[in-house]
């Protein structure tokens, strides 16, 4: 059993899961159960890569899952992944799980992923990866319009 921390508000905080850590199907869902009790936020990684995935949404109590950087990077590459990435979206919107997008480099790409609901980004579109130093800079920034 998991012992809660004394922790002011668990919602805010998102374990990510990947394929690998749900091998021991019962053994995970018993352990991301108890992380649901406590309200903690759960994301699948990578999501669509795996042999399995599609039983995970519905074995694992999830709130988020992440659309893998391959679907995002080829999504102008042809059109059956347009139409994975859109299916993903719809099916997990359907399911009340939040869609992630990860690897976006481009507007094109995040304009897509908007246009078909996706509910967040992250990838060097917005920063590439930095110094703790910096990003402290880059929040005290004043936001412009």
């Amino acid at each position: 059993m998991l012992v809660p921390y004394n922790f002011s508000d668990w919602r805010k905080l998102v374990l990510e899961i990947t394929e690998s850590m749900t091998i021991d199907v019962e053994y995970a869902q018993e352990i991301i159960q108890q992380f649901r009790q406590m309200n903690v936020n759960i994301s699948i990684d990578d999501f669509g890569t795996g042999y399995s995935s599609l039983y995970y949404l519905k074995k694992f109590a999830l709130t988020q899952l992440k659309i893998d950087q391959s679907f995002v990077r080829d999504i102008f590459i042809d059109k059956s992944t347009q139409d994975i990435v859109i299916t993903i979206i719809s099916m997990a919107h359907h399911l009340d799980i939040e869609v992630i997008a990860e690897g976006v480099e481009t507007k094109e790409q995040l304009d897509f992923l908007k246009r078909h609901g996706c509910d967040e980004a992250q990838g060097y579109y917005f920063y590439k990866p930095m110094p703790a130093e910096e990003l402290n800079e880059i929040l005290k920034a004043p936001i412009h319009k």
